[in-house]
């Protein structure tokens, strides 16, 4: 037996439609309601599994007391390039989790590094007070001779 319909929604909707207690309005209510809560269950489905994995992959220094072995230094090129760590910052530090007896790597921000940004930070702010004063020096210059400009025609005009 072959059907008439092509689309597998417009043959649900053909269907629905001949019951009389459903309005066309009332199928694509329920039709947009069924896939909301398909999509809700599929994300809540899936967040259960994402939290599973990441529970087996939480670093030990997260979830329990840790101890550094090793201060913040930084990373080698090699070590920059391969592991997590240290792509985020550029340097790392070595934990020690005495719970679980791991050792592992943290990401961590240098003494050094954080004084090299702060006097960028300061220098570039100190540059743009010296550039934004001079442009409110000629806008007051041009202002100025605008203002006198205009007093100048109202006296010739008297």
């Amino acid at each position: 037996m072959q059907s008439d319909c092509m689309l597998a929604v417009s043959c649900i909707t053909s269907r629905v439609h001949k019951l009389p207690f459903i309005s066309r309005d009332g199928v694509i209510y329920i039709a947009v309601w069924i896939l909301i809560t398909a999509s809700v269950f599929e994300a809540a489905v899936m967040d259960e599994d994402k939290s599973e994995m990441e529970a087996a992959s939480t670093p030990c220094w997260q979830v329990e007391e840790f101890v550094v072995s090793k201060e913040c230094a930084q990373c080698t090129p090699y070590e920059s390039k391969s592991s997590s760590a240290c792509s985020m910052t550029g340097y790392v530090e070595t934990i020690r989790c005495p719970k679980s007896k791991r050792d592992e790597y943290k990401s961590c921000r240098s003494a050094v590094m954080e004084e090299h940004l702060f006097w960028k930070f300061e220098g570039s702010m100190v540059g743009l007070t010296v550039i934004f004063a001079v442009v409110v020096v000629f806008r007051q210059r041009a202002l100025d001779r605008l203002a006198s400009e205009k007093v100048r025609k109202q006296i010739e005009s008297i």
